[in-house]
């Protein structure tokens, strides 16, 4: 197998040849290894790989196994190995050593997967664009002038560039479905602890955060739900799964759905025109395949849904911030953190319990709220983002005229729709159904009730026969 030929299969293909023995392990690790040699000089994808695992995958590897040798990287963020680095794109955490494994990391070594790297994350997640100081941009595989999104971006470059098929990621506010819109995969967030984000954590970000992964396949990110999904020992809260075969669902017909068209964010930004009408598109789309489609959405308070994102993401990042910090045997300050993070930390030190009460009350709301529209509609179809991938350096978290606020506003500004779902703990996909003019992908988001994976995977992969994306390649593709 060449690297061209590698680059062109998902994961379950790949795994599939390794049962087949038409291709070992060890040979698809070293593929792997020669497409972060060739890409990632020029996208910093990768922040470090693991040469001396690809010798080691044969004798490791388990074909029982649904994703039995296939190369994969971990997001350099929440998920970890014992013994690996994990350092969260921070100079805080610069060379600090896991001391325990995820339940999430152990669960993809069970599926089979070859990890052989970490992939950039921006600083503690906190952004929409994967531009660290400690490890410098990640560039979309699509234009290396732009953004690979965030804060899933060095996955989400990696999977898109043909390096890895899939790849770990993870979700606060956007952060698989926003790189997963940038470059054009499928990144799907999964309802509020499906995956496990344990034990280092019981609810990440107070529930706002989960776990999963970015593909170029609907198939592959249902069969890897298949592998995670399901509560890890002593989980303090946990969604059921609702399918026992999530793979199964993408082969089932989603019946006639209601589809509510939302194209008016919860909050006071403008989405360009360009992917309003790709959005427009996709619903005659699921029009033409029998759905009904309706204009619809649900009412919220912008100003009550920053406010409790901002004390949400501030009080979580500085006791994550003091934990690391007692951890790294350094201090919290400029030398250390992005002027937006540590005023993050600076705002979080202020807050009080009743503060982060509050904030989880108006999430509660949003999900009381949602939950009832849901069960008017079986989904909603709104844009992933207000544009496409933007130019590198219009994020910058490292500026230091920008309160946090003003910092987390810009980030959702871009991701409307986004952070609504993380609050209600509903699970979201984005789908790569359009490109723009410039030769973009543009992201179809797709939101259903809680628990509702089945019903969203059966969709997504109804509408990716009806209007395939897997011949589309970046400029920058393995090969």
């Amino acid at each position: 197998m060449n690297l061209a030929e590698y680059a062109r299969h998902d994961a379950l293909d790949l795994a599939t040849l390794v049962r087949r023995r038409e291709v070992k392990p060890s040979e698809l690790a070293h593929l792997a290894l020669a497409a972060i040699a060739q890409l990632n000089p020029a996208l910093n994808a990768v922040i470090e790989s693991f040469a001396d695992r690809a010798d080691l995958a044969d004798a490791q590897a388990r074909d029982n196994c649904p994703f039995a040798g296939v190369p994969f990287l971990l997001k350099d963020l929440v998920c970890h190995e014992a013994g690996v680095r994990n350092e969260m794109g921070s100079r805080l955490a610069q060379g600090l050593i896991a001391p325990n494994e995820t339940d999430l990391a152990a669960r993809f070594k069970r599926a089979g997967v070859t990890i052989l790297g970490r992939s950039n994350a921006p600083e503690f997640g906190c952004s929409a664009t994967t531009e660290p100081v400690l490890y410098g941009p990640t560039r979309n595989p699509w234009d290396l002038a732009r953004s690979s999104g965030g804060s899933s971006g060095g996955s989400a470059a990696a999977v898109a560039a043909g390096i890895v098929p899939i790849a770990h990621a993870n979700d606060g506010g956007g952060s698989i479905r926003i790189p997963a819109s940038c470059c054009g995969l499928v990144g799907l967030k999964p309802s509020r602890n499906l995956n496990p984000v344990g034990p280092d954590t019981g609810l990440a970000l107070g529930g706002f955060g989960v776990e999963h992964i970015v593909s170029r396949s609907v198939r592959d990110t249902a069969a890897m739900l298949d592998q995670t999904a399901g509560p890890g020992v002593g989980e303090w809260y946990y969604t059921p799964r609702t399918s026992e075969c999530f793979l199964g669902e993408t082969m089932t017909d989603p019946g006639r759905l209601r589809i509510a068209l939302n194209l008016t964010p919860w909050l006071p930004v403008t989405i360009e025109r360009e992917v309003i009408e790709a959005i427009e598109d996709v619903a005659r789309l699921c029009e033409d395949l029998g759905h009904v489609v309706e204009i619809a959405r649900f009412d919220l308070s912008a100003e009550r849904l920053v406010r409790s994102n901002v004390t949400i993401w501030a009080g979580y990042l500085a006791g994550w911030i003091d934990h690391v910090a007692a951890a790294a045997g350094r201090r919290p300050s400029l030398k250390t953190l992005e002027a937006t993070t540590l005023r993050a930390y600076d705002y979080g030190k202020t807050l009080k319990a009743v503060d982060l009460i509050a904030a989880l009350d108006y999430a509660n709301v949003i999900g009381r709220t949602a939950g009832a529209f849901f069960e008017g509609y079986d989904v909603m179809l709104m844009p992933t983002l207000a544009t496409p991938a933007p130019k590198l350096g219009l994020l910058n978290a490292n500026d230091p005229d920008l309160s946090f606020a003003d910092w987390f506003a810009r980030n959702m500004n871009f991701a409307p729709f986004c952070q609504v779902f993380n609050a209600s703990g509903q699970p979201a996909i984005s789908l790569p159904l359009a490109m723009s003019s410039a030769g973009l992908p543009i992201g179809a988001m797709f939101a259903a009730r809680l628990a509702g994976e089945p019903l969203l995977l059966r969709l997504a992969s109804q509408l990716e026969q009806a209007r395939p994306w897997c011949h589309r390649r970046p400029a920058h593709f393995a090969s």
